[in-house]
């Protein structure tokens, strides 16, 4: 904290000499050397390069099994040291256990490209991630702390759900409905892991890690929305993958997670996030009746973001409320110039579009500082 912001409070009377002299207590007891543990870093990191430098250059003459071997025990050594240092470490470093399970994780997920490497094996991502998920999510599960490891869980279930949908869709591919809707349904699957997120949260004392793993999943799913709502007025015909059935499948889905998640966590802020994610199964219902239609779509995209932002404006969501705002604006913007595509062809065309367009980038910042709700923790 600087010294001299403290001065300014302290003079204009915002804290005490007593409160001050407490603070610059604490302060000077738990300072630490910046200056000298950035040196310390970049020290590090400078030795840290020059053995990948090295390794690098002799990795060809390093025989296939040694590097495997090694790549195995350096695993095996992290995993040990976090079963014998978990619980100290969980109480003091709980950031400390963070990193090395995601160093852990990563460890194990390259090695499955080491092997590909030395034994000059391929297969498509998905089924080497497929067999990681299954060797190190329950290790993240029962042992994640914050966004680190949540964010690396959502992040590989994500791709693999769609790299296993694009492969198996590749041109060419024979496929028939039943196969296509299998495709749509393992790419709604993501939207399942709200509910056990939700239903960890009353059960684990790591609410954090459950908490962001669940806000990671909705935000796909209110992602999902927003490219449903793009998508069914890109063209005249709208976007291809976007039939009924594909449809009624990720809507369905949505609405399932949604009665799920209220079932799991029924409070105010359950039924919230329950709401947004009812809002995204509702939207991509209704895309298909404004497929091919730009105005309808952008209508529909904009509908989404008002629910969202009235969701957060009464759970107290001060960050998704600002967000909602500042989408349904920018669309708001893109929709003004589909209705007028020769607004641009003029001078004057362009003055009323720069005048258009900062007036509602001017009631956006107005909605967005005057209804807001206030942020956390503050009076």
């Amino acid at each position: 904290m600087s010294m001299r912001k403290l001065d300014i409070w302290h003079q204009a009377g915002l804290i005490d000499e007593q409160t001050l002299a407490k603070i610059r207590a604490f302060e000077d007891e738990h300072h630490r050397p910046l200056a000298l543990w950035a040196v310390i870093g970049i020290g590090a990191l400078a030795i840290g390069l020059g053995v990948i430098s090295v390794v690098a250059a002799n990795w060809e003459d390093v025989p296939g099994m040694v590097r495997l071997a090694l790549h195995l025990a350096l695993m095996v050594w992290l995993a040990a040291f976090l079963i014998w240092r978990e619980q100290e470490l969980e109480q003091d470093r709980p950031w400390g256990l963070e990193a090395l399970l995601f160093v852990l994780a990563m460890l194990g997920m390259t090695f499955f490209g080491h092997l590909g490497q030395v034994y000059q094996t391929s297969s498509p991502l998905w089924q080497p991630l497929g067999v990681w998920l299954l060797l190190f999510g329950p290790v993240l599960l029962l042992r994640g702390q914050s966004w680190l490891t949540a964010m690396l869980l959502m992040a590989v279930l994500v791709f693999i759900c769609w790299d296993y949908s694009w492969g198996s869709a590749l041109p060419g591919t024979a496929r028939d409905r039943a196969q296509e809707a299998w495709l749509v349904f393992v790419t709604a699957l993501p939207l399942m892991v709200p509910p056990l997120a939700a239903w960890m949260r009353g059960r684990s004392a790591r609410d954090t890690f459950w908490k962001r793993l669940e806000e990671m999943a909705i935000a796909y799913a209110v992602a999902g929305a927003t490219f449903v709502c793009i998508f069914a007025g890109v063209t005249e015909r709208g976007y291809e993958g976007m039939t009924l059935l594909d449809q009624l499948i990720r809507g369905g889905v949505a609405l399932a997670a949604a009665a799920l998640f209220f079932k799991a966590r029924p409070g105010a802020e359950g039924r919230s996030s329950a709401l947004i994610l009812a809002a995204a199964g509702i939207v991509c219902l209704v895309a298909v009746i404004v497929t091919g239609s730009g105005v309808m779509s952008g209508i529909l995209f904009m509908a989404l973001w008002v629910a969202i932002g009235a969701i957060a404006l009464r759970a107290g969501w001060r960050g998704l409320f600002q967000l909602a705002v500042g989408a349904v604006a920018l669309r708001l913007i893109i929709l003004s110039f589909e209705l007028a595509s020769d607004l641009l062809t003029s001078g004057f065309g362009l003055i009323l579009a720069g005048i258009m367009i900062l007036a509602i980038a001017w009631g956006a910042v107005r909605i967005s500082r005057e209804y807001a709700p206030p942020r956390e923790g503050a009076e």
